[in-house]
Parts: C-alpha cells; sequence; structure tokens
C-alpha cells in the first residue's frame, strides 16, 4: 500500500516538474523572440531616419542657391530623429550593435556639420564624411543582421 502511494506521489511530482520547466522554456522562448520582433522594428526604424537624414545632407549639399543660416537651420532639424532612434538602441541592442550605431551617428552627425557649414557635393570634407560614413553604416547593418539572425534562415 505504502508504495502505491509513494509511487503516486513520485509521478505526481515528475509530471509537475516537467511541467514547469517546460512552461519556463516556452516562457524564455517567447521573450526571446518578443526581443528579436522588437529589436527588428526598432532597427528598420533607426536605419530609415538615418536615411532620411543622409538624403537630406545629399540635398543640401547639392543646392548652390540656400542662405547659409538656412542650411544650417535645416541639416540640425533633419537630423532630430536620429537621436530617438540612438537612444533606443542603446537602451535595447546588444553591446556590437550599441557601439556600431555610436560609430555610424557621429559619422552622419559629421556629414550634417559638414553640409550645414556649406559644403558641397565636390568638396573634399563632405566626400571623405560620407565615404566614413558608408563603412561605419555598413558595419551598423552587418551587426544587426547578425544580431538578429538574418543570414541562419
Amino acid at each position: 500500500m505504502w508504495l502505491s502511494l509513494v509511487s503516486a506521489i513520485t509521478g505526481a511530482v515528475i509530471a509537475t516538474a516537467s511541467s514547469a520547466f517546460l512552461d519556463h522554456h516556452r516562457w524564455r522562448r517567447d521573450q526571446a523572440q518578443q526581443l528579436t520582433d522588437t529589436r527588428r522594428v526598432l532597427y528598420g526604424e533607426y536605419l530609415a531616419a538615418l536615411s532620411k537624414a543622409r538624403n537630406h545632407f545629399r540635398s543640401l549639399a547639392r543646392d548652390l542657391d540656400i542662405d547659409p543660416k538656412e542650411r544650417g537651420a535645416s541639416a540640425r532639424t533633419s537630423f532630430v530623429p536620429c537621436y530617438d532612434g540612438r537612444y533606443q538602441i542603446a537602451i535595447t541592442a546588444s553591446a556590437k550593435v550599441v557601439a556600431a550605431s555610436e560609430e555610424t551617428f557621429r559619422k552622419l552627425r559629421n556629414i550634417r556639420d559638414v553640409a550645414g557649414s556649406g559644403a558641397l557635393a565636390g568638396d573634399e570634407r563632405y566626400a571623405e564624411g560620407r565615404s566614413e560614413y558608408e563603412v561605419a553604416l555598413a558595419k551598423l547593418r552587418k551587426a544587426m543582421r547578425e544580431e538578429l539572425g538574418a543570414d541562419r534562415v
């Protein structure tokens, strides 16, 4: 009689422990998927903000007729949305993505300053800044893709 009771209790403990383990595992998997989904959206939005700002700086660098004060103000205004993404990246992404994001942000900010100060598309400072930004952007996209597992699919 005791043997059946002990067997029943042991079975109940094993079943409960197994269920708890599986539930915890499922919860961790769901949390990881949710983080990946959040990062995917954030990274897309941040890259879009960087691209919009970069395209605006390109337009400024090609505009020969814009007033210098208006040029600087326009450059600064178009860069503002990049700050939001930068801060969100800092608290959501891995250290590797954060570092690449910071480098890209700084390179684009340099382009903002150069284009806002009146440099044109053919100026050496502008061309050098653009090249440095493109290299940093490629590193950022690579780090983001690795973190999201985009190449494992």
